[in-house]
C-alpha cells in the first residue's frame, strides 16, 4: 500500500490505535492530519495537529482539514463496563456522546472535502461486544451497536458518490484505554485464554485493517462490519 499524495484524518491519533495508525499511514507515504485532546511525542515531524474534544465545539475541523480529504478514522471510543444496574442515564449518554455523537458530528465538518476526493474512506471503530454478548457491557455496545448502524446507514447513503465507509470491532486490544483490565499478568493471561488464538490484540493488528480499509486496495468495499476479535466473536472452542 501507498498513500502518496493521499490526505488522511485520524481522530484520536495520540495514543493506542490511532497512534499505531498514524505512525503505519506515515511509513506509507500519507500526509497525516489528526484532531486530538492531546499531541504525541512519538509522531513524526509533519503531522498536522488539531488540539480538539469531540464532545465540544467542532468548528473548527472544517478550516483544518485541506480541499481533498482521501481517507477519515475515527478512532475514539471508551471501556465503560459496570454492573447494568450500576450504569447510569449519564453512562449512556456519555458512551453515545462519544461513540456515535462525536463520529457523526466529525464526518459532517469533513464531508466537502471526502466529497472532493472523488473517492474516499470512512473507517469507524465498534467492538466484538456489539454482536458478542458479554457481561458489564450493555452501555458500551450500545453505543458501539449505534456506530454500526449509522455506518451501514452512511455507506448505502454514500455510494453513489463513491465514499466507502466501513467498521472494524475488535477485541480486547493492548492500548492504554485497556489498561485496567490488563493490569496485571494474571489479568494479561486470562484475557488471552478467552480468546480462541490464545492471546490478546495488539494496536498494530488493528491498524494495519484500517490502512487496507483506507487503500485502493479495497476499493470494492463498502457496508462491512470486521470483526478482528481472535476469535472470540464467531468461534467456540471449549
Amino acid at each position: 500500500m501507498d498513500f502518496k499524495g493521499k490526505n488522511i484524518l485520524v481522530v484520536g491519533g495520540s495514543s493506542g490505535i490511532g497512534l499505531s495508525l498514524v505512525k503505519l499511514l506515515h511509513q506509507q507515504n500519507a500526509n497525516i492530519y489528526v484532531v486530538s485532546r492531546s499531541a504525541s511525542q512519538e509522531w513524526p515531524g509533519d503531522v498536522q495537529f488539531l488540539k480538539l474534544d469531540v464532545t465540544g465545539n467542532l468548528d473548527a475541523v472544517e478550516t483544518f482539514l485541506p480541499q481533498q480529504l482521501h481517507g477519515l478514522v475515527y478512532s475514539v471510543g471508551s471501556i465503560n463496563l459496570k454492573p447494568f444496574n450500576r450504569l447510569t442515564t449519564e453512562d449512556f449518554l456519555n458512551d453515545f456522546q462519544l461513540n456515535v455523537l462525536g463520529a457523526a458530528k466529525i464526518i459532517q465538518q469533513a464531508i466537502k472535502p471526502i466529497k472532493n476526493a472523488a473517492g474516499a474512506s470512512i473507517v469507524l471503530i465498534s467492538t466484538v461486544a456489539a454482536k458478542t454478548g458479554m457481561p458489564y457491557h450493555a452501555s458500551i455496545a450500545a453505543a458501539k451497536g449505534a456506530v454500526e448502524g449509522m455506518a451501514l446507514s452512511l455507506a448505502a447513503e454514500f455510494a453513489a458518490q463513491q465514499i466507502r465507509v466501513n467498521v472494524v470491532a475488535p477485541s480486547l486490544t493492548d492500548t492504554p484505554l485497556a489498561q485496567n483490565l490488563l493490569s496485571t499478568p494474571e489479568k494479561r493471561e486470562a484475557s488471552a485464554k478467552r480468546h480462541p488464538l490464545g492471546k490478546i490484540g495488539q494496536p498494530e493488528d488493528i491498524s494495519q485493517l484500517i490502512a487496507f480499509l483506507l487503500s485502493d486496495e479495497s476499493s470494492w468495499m463498502t457496508g462491512q462490519v470486521i470483526g478482528l476479535d481472535g476469535g472470540l466473536g464467531k468461534l467456540k472452542t471449549s
